[in-house]
């Protein structure tokens, strides 16, 4: 992806990244002006209280709408366990006069302070897990990965060792693998779907975005702690709790929107030893013949929910050899080829039919929406529909 085309795709997320810090900025400076006890016995219980509700009702409005997706199951527990936490501390911090996080260095739950950050990162991080990656992360896996940290706080704890820097280092590392698996989650995507309307990456970027910056505030107020930088970062995972679980009963499981069929075979394939395959992947020319054809009389594009898996009814081959195909024969993926195959029908409709209005034409060709009919009729032709309707006139 170009500088140009990375700024075209997320430069909203930029702004909202660059308006969060600000305002992540701005908290903790406010802050300084709060009087101690106040915040101590008024704002911080409240905020407490605060995230525990949302986590609770959260989770009971998850699990109300989660219909069978596992997204919704995994994100609905996520919010029962960090509303357990949240009363957990709570109780230990007003009951037993022991502070949830910080203090300074010679402070015996210093680390262990940040173990228990660390454990609730690793909570966050399972949602864009089973995103980025589908079917990747199972219980064993998700475990794997936070028993060393455990371990390495237990250490850390007993043992005259420094092993700060390791134990800070393990959400880092993680952040840095979700990243690097966007594209390839937007590819993945491409490569099975003709519509990308439920896929929203914008909406994971934004969520790693507020990660990083709830991330990069804990290990501020552990090496310089003040409790008033506390209320920092409450809200701030306020705003990622309550953000992610409204922004998650509105975007869809992309494995769940796959057939039968198709999820057998992607787990065949996920499951298999690297380098093998059920299938030969070889192609002939007929079969490319065979394919255009199809599109050109039957014209399966132009149902909205049309899946590269959907294209075995005419080459029985797996998934994996017909993402090849495509990608072989026509330099593109699925989800451009299918939308090039729209936009050109687009033009028959509207050349046949002019009086045709764009919500009309964008559903004729097979599109989702008038928006994303505009959005790609554009980046194919240069020209918006309505402009191009008048070129010949």
């Amino acid at each position: 992806m170009t500088f140009r085309e990375f700024w075209l795709e997320y430069r909203s997320e930029v702004f909202f990244g660059i308006v969060l810090a600000a305002l992540t900025v701005f908290s903790y400076w406010a802050a300084a002006f709060i009087p101690e006890d106040i915040f101590e016995y008024c704002i911080n219980p409240a905020q407490y209280v605060t995230i525990g509700v949302v986590c609770f009702y959260g989770a009971w409005v998850i699990f109300r709408h989660h219909e069978g997706n596992r997204l919704r199951r995994a994100w609905g527990i996520t919010l029962i366990l960090w509303g357990l936490i949240e009363v957990a501390l709570l109780l230990i911090r007003y009951c037993f006069g022991i502070k949830a996080v910080g203090g300074d260095a010679g402070d015996p739950l210093y680390n262990a302070s940040l173990t228990v950050g660390n454990l609730l990162a690793w909570m966050l991080f399972i949602y864009p897990s089973l995103v980025l990656r589908p079917q990747w992360l199972n219980r064993w896996r998700a475990l794997s990965f936070v028993i060393p940290v455990i371990l390495l706080g237990i250490v850390d704890y007993f043992l005259p060792l420094n092993l700060l820097p390791v134990i800070m280092l393990f959400p880092v590392v993680i952040f840095v693998l979700l990243c690097s698996h966007i594209s390839g989650y937007r590819q993945w995507c491409e490569e099975n779907f003709s519509s990308m309307d439920h896929f929203d990456t914008q909406w994971i970027v934004r969520y790693l975005i507020m990660l990083f910056l709830a991330g990069m505030s804990f290990y501020f107020i552990c090496f310089w702690f003040v409790p008033n930088r506390m209320f920092t970062q409450q809200w701030l995972l306020f705003l990622i709790l309550a953000y992610s679980t409204e922004q998650i009963l509105y975007h869809k499981d992309p494995w769940a929107l796959l057939s039968e069929d198709a999820q057998t075979t992607l787990s065949d394939e996920m499951t298999a030893p690297n380098g093998t395959n059920t299938e030969q992947s070889n192609f002939v020319g007929k079969e490319r013949a065979i394919f255009e054809q199809w599109m050109m009389t039957d014209k399966p594009f132009l149902n909205p929910d049309f899946q590269l898996q959907d294209i075995r009814t005419i080459i029985p081959k797996n998934r994996t050899s017909l993402s090849k195909f495509i990608k072989n024969e026509y330099n593109c993926s699925f989800y451009q080829l299918v939308n090039h195959y729209r936009v050109e029908e687009a033009k028959q409709i509207m050349t046949a039919y002019p009086e045709l209005k764009s919500h009309e034409v964008s559903k004729l060709a097979g599109f989702s929406s008038s928006t994303v009919f505009s959005r790609i009729f554009t980046r194919e032709t240069g020209l918006n529909p309505k402009d191009w309707s008048k070129k010949d006139l």
